[in-house]
């Protein structure tokens, strides 16, 4: 049973007159009503529980047991205005958001994990609010409004965020072994060699490319973060299809970067079975940092709160050496030392109803005042920039939040944002074939770029 607040406020008042609050321009199939200020302000700082026992169905791919934390986040939220958020975390959620769309059951807010499927339903989301549009231009930098953007119109928020250019590992295997962290990429392959020739009981590197129906998404990861360092920021866009003029995915400049990937994962004496990489899933390839079976595991931020709920894992600062089950990460460094791109993705809050409920859900999961709620959880972090970083207890998830606001140079995850078609099918499929079959780069590259819809 739902216990209601009274006299106590969830957001402040200053924190909601930033964002004009006036919930209006919804216009939704089912035309209701805009909120006014008055009537948002009364019902979350006042907490009279005008929408008790009614029900916001978030459809996510979140589950347990990041899943919990969500949950536990809404809970003054909804004591004070009575709505139920009911979370519904699917890793099927790619192919069933369609499904569920076209079926006429769709929810009422989704989190997209990617703005490329996200552009597919822009005839069936709500346009945001002017009030949601206020909070995000106030809280978030430029490129991220740009993500949930389509075809000119605003329709999804930022939510969570993370960054890919991490190299996991155990500070105490490290320092066990005499290793130094690496700096450059050159470096990494050196130290990469030298753990192979070593009597060093397990792998240079894991890796696991298995995510349901998803599976293939950690194979482009490893794209995106070399695309960005060994091509420009400029040749990402086109590649990525962010640009003008579109690179082809099986150009030379594309090929260069398949092969340095392939340098670490098609390489046995790095990884053990090639092959194994496409049925072993992404969390169960970075156990191995854990349990000490492998030396490195390349993969975003968020791995580290599935390391720990699921594995046993204790996040610590690179100088923990002794700390057994102890984890880390250092940056995947670039061609050289001084060059340190930073690639990151996120989801994205679209709304296909526009009750007066799902408006306030939808605005609320933009404040400041959540996103440090939420990070103070722990395991999670936001490109907010109202976050403060002393509510981010992770070290590693601290270092990403003061990457993200101050990076010089950042690209959102280039699967997220090409078509569809390629960046949640083809390019997840063939990254897949490229360990699985020992598929060839060009054969890999073509496959992709056959995909690509004509313009």
């Amino acid at each position: 049973m739902r216990h209601t607040i009274r006299g106590r406020s969830i957001i402040g008042v200053a924190g909601l007159s930033v964002s004009a609050l006036v919930l209006a321009g919804c216009a939704g199939a089912g035309g209701n009503e805009a909120l006014s200020e008055e009537e948002l302000l009364t019902e979350i700082n006042e907490c009279v529980g005008t929408y008790e026992g009614e029900t916001v169905e978030i459809y996510t791919t979140i589950i347990e047991p990041e899943s919990t934390l969500f949950e536990e986040s809404f809970v003054d939220f909804e004591e004070c205005t009575g709505i139920d958020i009911e979370w519904n975390g699917s890793q099927e959620f790619e192919a069933q958001i369609a499904v569920r769309v076209e079926g006429g059951t769709a929810p009422d807010l989704a989190i997209f994990p990617q703005p490329g499927l996200l552009a597919a339903f822009p005839d069936d989301l709500v346009a945001a609010s002017p009030a949601l549009e206020s909070s995000v231009d106030t809280n978030y930098t430029a490129d991220w409004k740009t993500y949930g953007t389509v075809d000119g119109t605003f329709y999804a928020a930022p939510l969570g965020a993370n960054l890919k250019s991490f190299v996991w590992y155990s500070p105490k295997t490290f320092a066990d072994n005499g290793w130094d962290i690496p700096t450059t990429w050159d470096e990494l392959l050196a130290l990469s060699d030298e753990i192979a020739a070593s009597d060093y009981d397990g792998t240079a590197w894991c890796a696991g490319f298995g995510s349901g129906d998803a599976t293939g998404w950690p194979g482009t990861d490893w794209m995106e973060d070399l695309m960005l360092r060994f091509q420009s920021a400029e040749v990402y866009d086109q590649w990525s299809g962010q640009a003008d003029e579109r690179l082809p995915f099986n150009a030379p400049e594309v090929a260069e970067v398949i092969g340095e990937a392939g340098k670490i994962l098609k390489n046995p004496d790095y990884v053990g079975d090639v092959a194994s990489i496409a049925t072993t899933s992404f969390s169960e390839g970075g156990a191995g940092i854990v349990d000490g079976s492998c030396a490195m595991h390349r993969q975003a931020s968020f791995l580290g709160g599935i390391l720990v709920g699921d594995y046993g894992a204790t996040v610590v600062g690179p100088d923990a050496t002794d700390v057994e089950g102890g984890i880390s990460t250092f940056y995947f460094p670039g061609v050289s030392a001084d060059q340190t791109p930073a690639l990151g993705g996120g989801e994205f809050v679209g709304a296909f109803s526009d009750a007066p409920a799902t408006q306030i859900v939808q605005y609320y999961l933009t404040t400041p005042e959540w996103n440090n709620a939420k990070a103070a959880l722990g395991g999670w972090f936001s490109a907010n920039l109202g976050l403060d970083t002393a509510n981010v207890a992770d070290p590693v998830n601290k270092v990403g939040v003061e990457i993200l606001q101050n990076a010089t140079t950042f690209r959102f995850d280039a699967s997220d944002v090409m078509p569809a078609e390629v960046g949640a099918g083809s390019f997840w499929r063939e990254m897949t074939a490229w360990v699985a079959e020992d598929k060839s780069d060009q054969d890999v590259l073509d496959a992709i770029e056959a995909t690509w819809p004509a313009s």
